[in-house]
């Protein structure tokens, strides 16, 4: 067990940038003393739920993948979440989830919103290869705004859950860290 763990760290902090990298970066200047700061690549109870959350949220509401990342990063400042895990909770929205992602934003966005759009004829779009003109009409209709209300819906929840079992799972790992460290000293 502690080699799996010792395996997973080592490949975490090896695809990681390294602070240097981050500092160079000519894109990240601007904001690199903020960025950078040691408290927001701490792993603390305030800063790992937040950044899950941020990072399931950012992930899904933005899903374009060079942007998500970023993204993730620079709202991870004003809230004090631990940037790298921030940033990494944005692969919940990946080339797998996506589509399921799209189909679940136009069902919640015609059933909760009451938009006439149908995940079905979005298929059927992809299926039969229809023209641009088309796809641009789909997008006029009430698709377009049915799509952003579902996605916008399901992110929010989707930070919402992610903060909450975060925060409950770190909850439990300290919870049960307290008690070896407990029973070790009965023993000894």
């Amino acid at each position: 067990m502690a080699r799996s763990k010792t395996w997973a760290v080592d490949t975490i902090r090896r695809l990681m940038p390294s602070r240097e990298e981050l500092e160079g970066n000519r894109w990240l200047r601007p904001v690199a003393h903020l960025l950078l700061r040691p408290a927001l690549w701490r792993f603390t109870r305030r800063s790992v739920p937040r950044a899950i959350g941020l990072g399931l949220f950012v992930g899904i509401l933005v899903m374009i993948p060079v942007v998500q990342p970023v993204s993730a990063a620079l709202i991870a400042i004003p809230f004090r979440a631990n940037v790298p895990l921030c940033a990494g909770a944005t692969l919940a929205s990946n080339p797998v989830t996506t589509p399921l992602l799209v189909i679940a934003a136009l069902w919640v966005g015609s059933a909760v919103f009451g938009m006439h759009a149908q995940p079905g004829e979005l298929l059927m779009m992809v299926r039969e290869g229809l023209p641009l003109s088309e796809w641009s009409r789909w997008l006029l209709s009430d698709a377009a705004p049915a799509f952003l209300l579902g996605l916008t819906t399901i992110s929010v929840i989707a930070g919402i859950v992610g903060y909450v079992a975060a925060a409950l799972a770190w909850r439990v790992w300290i919870g049960r860290k307290w008690r070896a460290r407990g029973h070790g000293r009965r023993r000894g």
